[in-house]
């Protein structure tokens, strides 16, 4: 019997890690890496496994010195913290694999460190490693020959995570992505045929889910609606379980711009009750839509961005977004069109980030043989691409003048307000809200809850926010929310929405206060978490 540790390493400070909302939510992390409880289901029974997360625990090296295998994952934003403890599992002669995201792209960041290394996805290779190993005939290097048959996978172990430590749970119904982006590294790990699990894994992982208490699910698929055919089906299978045990779950995922174009979808996304959704929109700039192939973007039949962002919303979902400057058709006025086009939209949370150039990506490969990188670790101006129209100071300014102003509580508060108290979200599409109108004895409990809820996390947002001039914007804003609602559950949200702009703002305010020294540590983490954050 094998004794395995499979570790996730501690995040920076960053802006989805919501770090400053944790304390006020009564948790330690927004939600799990889906790498750990799918790698701990592919080991054999008969081995021990302990899952550790530096995300809500700390790591007793104690312990992994009893392990004969410790695993570790991670992304890009992770790869230092990866080295702190790879150095220190080497210097207790421990044996070290490493597998996710940035090894993937970068096989030879950790030397060795490392005495086995996993490339792109493992659900077949780490299982065959561990026969291998057994056998004292394992290999320096795996990377399975195909894609993993999503069908194939078990259900992940959601038992051995410290789910109650956690804001949500997560679930990967696919992999891979139909488009062509020339920075993303999706379609490098994964592909572009989208490849799902069936609806009876689904199932399986929603009940396993609701037996740990986990009602808030994030579905980390990278576009949720790759493969739009079958997702229709899947869709209407989830609202048959959603109906059948009384709506027990929220869910957040990701999908590309075309959604918006899709009637038929956007009314089963929001009668399966997903409330949010992540788009990469990029730029409002066309010309760098194209140069980085974002054609999904850039389809006039299907209306303009904007009107494309509130087709979204008028269904029920709030759109969260990526935004990047920094691409060759960016120059000076890129910043400012970014404001405006953003306070249009009404989207209250805009991954900002400089364009970054993630190795084995086209993008890399075009900038390397133009001599456009900086291959300094971390890079000296946050962003590892050498700009084509503007300074990289210039770059490094701008990015930093747009996130304070898309954060100054005027702006946020009024894209929020345009939503949840002038009505542009039309929760009542929601799959919950109709069912309450069937149900309203449901409707009342759930309400109840809502309303003890907001006065324990609104006492706590009064206890963590250390801003007076913050307490107060956060008291005038709630308690006109709830004038204009009178709906708990949108004060519920609405006060969760306050502790994560108490988090923004305060991020932006530290990356101000010391540009020189943050900006080469916290700009790309902005956006590189945005875009590796679920390919972990």
């Amino acid at each position: 019997m094998a004794q395995i540790a499979l570790i996730n390493p501690r995040f920076e400070v960053s802006y989805w890690g919501l770090e400053r909302v944790m304390p006020i939510a009564g948790k330690r992390a927004t939600m799990p890496v889906s790498a750990l409880p799918l790698l701990a289901a592919l080991i054999p029974d008969s081995d021990s496994i302990v899952l550790i997360d530096e995300n809500v625990e700390e790591i007793d090296y104690s312990i992994l010195e009893q392990m004969d295998i410790i695993g570790i994952t991670g992304m890009i934003v992770q790869r230092f913290r990866m080295k702190e403890i790879l150095a220190e599992l080497k210097r207790r002669g421990k044996f070290v694999v490493v597998g996710g995201a940035w090894v993937t792209v970068e096989e030879d960041y950790f030397g060795d460190l490392a005495d086995v290394i996993f490339i792109g996805e493992a659900d077949e290779s780490w299982p065959n490693f561990l026969h291998e190993w057994r056998n004292g005939n394992w290999q320096k290097r795996y990377e399975q020959a195909a894609k993993t048959d999503m069908s194939k996978l078990p259900t992940p172990r959601f038992d051995l995570l410290k789910v109650n430590r956690y804001q949500s749970g997560s679930m990967q119904i696919s992999r891979g992505c139909p488009f062509l982006c020339e920075f993303c590294d999706i379609i490098v790990t994964f592909g572009r045929r989208p490849r799902m699990k069936t609806i009876e894994q689904v199932i399986a992982e929603l009940d396993a889910l609701r037996a740990l208490g986990i009602l808030s699910v994030f579905i980390v698929d990278d576009n949720f609606i790759g493969n739009k055919q079958v997702v229709k089906i899947l869709l209407r299978d989830i609202i048959k379980y959603q109906e059948a045990n009384g709506y027990p779950f929220r869910f957040f995922t990701e999908a590309s711009l075309d959604l918006a174009e899709d009637d038929e979808m956007m009314a089963l996304m929001t009668e399966a009750n997903i409330n949010a959704v992540f788009v990469g929109i990029e730029s409002p700039n066309e010309d760098s839509l194209r140069e980085t192939r974002k054609n999904q973007n850039i389809r006039p039949k299907g209306g303009t961005m904007l009107e494309r962002v509130h087709n979204i919303q008028r269904a029920g979902m709030e759109v969260w977004c990526g935004m990047i400057v920094g691409f060759d058709n960016d120059d000076e006025t890129i910043f400012d069109a970014q404001l405006q086009f953003l306070g249009q939209a009404w989207i209250p949370h805009i991954m900002m980030g400089m364009l970054y150039a993630f190795p084995k990506t086209p993008l890399y490969t075009r900038l390397a043989k133009e001599g456009r990188l900086d291959r300094s670790d971390p890079p000296e101006f946050g962003t590892n691409i050498i700009p084509l129209r503007l300074g990289r100071e210039a770059l490094q300014r701008g990015y930093l003048r747009v996130m304070r102003m898309l954060n100054e509580p005027g702006a946020y508060f009024s894209r929020l307000d345009e939503l949840y108290v002038r009505g542009g979200l039309h929760r009542e599409n929601l799959g919950r809200m109709k069912y309450w109108r069937r149900h309203p004895l449901r409707k009342l409990k759930d309400q109840m809850l809502s309303a003890i809820a907001s006065v324990i996390v609104f006492r706590r947002l009064m206890k963590y926010v250390d801003s007076k001039d913050l307490k107060r914007e956060y008291r005038g804003r709630i308690w006109n929310a709830i004038r204009a609602t009178r709906d708990p559950t949108v004060t519920l949200t609405y006060i969760i929405k306050c502790a994560v702009h108490y988090h923004h703002y305060s991020l932006i305010k530290d990356m101000e206060s010391d540009a020189a020294k943050s900006l080469s540590a916290e700009a790309p983490r902005l956006e590189l978490e945005r875009t590796a954050m679920i390919s972990g």
